[in-house]
């Protein structure tokens, strides 16, 4: 069976303290739901997390 390399990532802003979950080969650019900042950027394979990595979420979930 094939590994997976991408993964969920359950993150916290760092201007309000928000806690939501974000994917880490994000193609698109990730904005906290509470103030809109910019928590992951896309950089053609994995994003650039600009937040708090609070837990690596299990695949198996």
């Amino acid at each position: 069976m094939r590994e997976t390399r991408s993964r969920f990532l359950r993150v916290k802003c760092d201007d309000c303290g928000n806690e939501q979950v974000i994917f880490d080969r994000a193609a698109t650019q990730v904005r906290c739901l509470v103030c809109e900042r910019i928590l992951a950027e896309p950089r053609g394979g994995k994003a650039l997390i600009k937040a708090k990595i609070l837990d690596v979420l299990d695949k198996d979930l």
